[in-house]
């Protein structure tokens, strides 16, 4: 089987023809922007985890559906997406959710 290699500048400009890594989790962050800013009574972030740890320049934004909560990482630049929705002093404590949980936002309907 041939061994396939190639040079890119960044891991986000990949690209599947039509969108770059880089404009899917945008376009992932704008949406789930929506989501939260419709559902400000299940939304909330924090810069901190429940055991107070935090990547560096980062904050976690969830939503509680009645499935169990659905959270993402980002960067501090995007606060602004979510400027309306609650802040924690710490995130709930993680309940174990997975990319697979994605339908839990199904539960808000």
């Amino acid at each position: 089987m041939p061994k396939f290699e190639f040079e890119v500048e960044s891991k986000q400009q990949i690209s599947d023809g039509y969108h770059t890594f880089a404009e899917l989790y945008h376009h992932r962050m704008m949406l789930f922007s929506v989501i939260c800013n419709q559902n400000l009574d299940k939304a909330w972030k924090s810069t901190l985890h429940a055991d107070g740890t935090m990547y560096d320049d980062y904050f976690i934004v969830g939503i509680t559906t009645d499935e169990g909560d659905y959270t993402y990482h980002y960067h501090m630049d995007n606060w602004k997406y979510f400027f309306n929705v609650k802040e924690l002093a710490s995130a709930p404590e993680w309940d174990g959710h997975r990319p697979e949980d994605i339908t839990r936002l199904l539960s808000l309907f």
